[in-house]
Order: structure tokens, then sequence, then C-alpha cells
């Protein structure tokens, strides 16, 4: 396991343990590696409630109550689909903070518009608005997942 993801997971969780929070993920492009990375550390139970892998558009929209328009609309790799899936996540689950994870890791898929490394990251705690970021990370496939893990593990 990588040291320094585990050590973002481990910050994120004695934030959380302090303030008596927990956490769900939501992902699509990393299909689970946040919440891999978070289950690696012993005790995380006190601080991880659950995660979804919602790769394919009809999970976002069967799991985590994405709007269908929002998809046609925008896009699955989207500030506003990363908005709907952190607030799907805490609305299926018991969860203080949601992390969703969206983008285009390559090698195929990208487009000028939306090019291999694009990336949305996005942070909600209960009772708030999502806090999201749009990343363009560069790499291959790996390095892509990696960094939006590590980004998203490090919440604003």
């Amino acid at each position: 396991m990588d040291n320094e993801l585990l050590a973002y997971a481990r910050q994120l969780g004695e934030t959380l343990l302090a303030g008596h929070k927990t956490v769900v993920t939501a992902e699509s492009c990393t299909g689970g590696w946040v919440a891999q990375t978070i289950t690696e550390i012993a005790g995380s139970s006190h601080w991880f409630e659950r995660g979804f892998v919602t790769y394919s558009n009809a999970a976002k929209i069967d799991m985590l109550g994405v709007n269908h328009q929002t998809l046609a609309l925008f896009g699955a790799v989207s500030a506003e689909t990363a908005g709907e899936m952190t607030n799907g996540a805490l609305a299926h689950s018991h969860a203080d903070l949601a992390i969703a994870i969206t983008g285009i890791a390559g090698p195929d898929g990208g487009s000028p518009e939306k090019p291999v490394g694009l990336v949305f990251i996005a942070w909600q705690w209960q009772g708030e608005a999502p806090t999201v970021v749009k990343k363009l990370f560069s790499g291959n496939r790996h390095e892509i997942r990696r960094q939006s893990v590590a980004t998203a593990l490090l919440p604003p």
C-alpha cells in the first residue's frame, strides 16, 4: 500500500475521530481506491461509514440519486455530477462527510473539452453545500487515479 496515501487517510481519520464524525465515499474513476485506502487502517470502522462505487451512469442514478438530466446536460465528468454524488452519498448513508470523485483516467475517453486527466472531486458536510474542485492530472491511468485519491483524502 502507498505510504503517502495511508498518511493522508490517517490524517483524515484523526480529524473525523476528534469531531466524532464519519465519512462516506462515492467513487467513479477511482473504483473504490479511496475506500480501500481508508479501510487499510486498523480502526477505520470508527470513522468510515460506507463507500459507493458508481462507475456507470446507471449506478450514479440508482445508488446516489444523481439526476439523469444532470448527466445529460453536463456529463458524468462534471462539477455538477460530483456535487450530486456527494449529496446522494450523504442521503444514502449516516455519514457526516461525503467525498466523491468522477473523472477520465484514460488512456481513452478524453475529448478536447474533457481531456484525459480531467477529474472533479467533491466534499460535502451534512447540511452544507458541496465544495467541488476541478483538476487536470497528468500521467498514465494509474498515476491519474492515484493523484485523484491523494487529493480526495485531503479535504479543503
